[in-house]
């Protein structure tokens, strides 16, 4: 499937093989990824993987393979870090992922953005990617936690007063939304940082 012009976000249907690790929870625990390719023309394909921890723990990373290709400390420093959870929200049926934004600090190191205002948000992942995302049936972008207070996320009138953390809530069975989005809003923010892709000029360009 084509996220951009210039990406791609392919499954790969071969099953792989068990491997142990850490879950974001840091417990121990076995794993049998889900693997999706990311393609940038004339670059070295990305693997994603949606791991699905045997504890119930669930989350999404950029795969570090055994032997990483040459690429930018920037990208090179995203593999296996800032892993983004997946899991249920109390009292609702869908499952549920964080949208926190990535930027590439001084150093190179890539860190991300927690509490933005949703105009915000949109500056840092886009809003035609938000909008394609939110067109799937069943998927809504909402204050990531149910507290008083907090204003509508609406992407028609996105309000630039009050900072709050988003997420993206999705149904159970909607494999594609989670690493659709978890590419929006990890990678391709590092992508442009490093000159992958074409800049996008209505994006920060980050922050210290």
């Amino acid at each position: 499937m084509r996220l951009l012009n210039d990406l791609k976000l392919s499954r790969n249907k071969e099953t792989r093989a068990r491997r142990t690790g850490a879950t974001c929870s840091d417990e121990p625990s076995v794993t049998r990824p889900v693997e999706w390719k990311l393609s940038v023309p004339g670059r070295p394909t990305l693997t994603v993987h949606d791991n699905r921890w045997e504890n119930g723990e669930r989350d999404l990373t950029l795969y570090q393979p055994t032997v990483v290709p040459e690429m930018p400390a920037a990208l090179s420093n995203l593999h296996n870090r800032l892993r983004s959870g997946i899991a249920g929200s109390r009292g609702r049926a869908e499952l549920r992922i964080m949208l926190y934004p990535t930027y590439v600090d001084g150093r190179g190191r890539p860190r991300i953005k927690k509490s933005l205002t949703t105009e915000e948000l949109v500056g840092w992942v886009g809003l035609r990617p938000l909008r394609k995302l939110t067109e799937r049936e069943g998927v809504t972008l909402e204050p990531a936690f149910d507290r008083p207070g907090l204003p509508d996320v609406d992407l028609e009138k996105p309000q630039d007063e009050k900072p709050l953390q988003h997420a993206l809530f999705f149904p159970a069975e909607d494999d594609k939304t989670p690493v659709t989005a978890f590419v929006h809003f990890r990678i391709v923010p590092v992508l442009r940082h490093i000159g992958w892709l074409r800049p996008d000029w209505s994006r920060p360009e980050g922050e210290e």
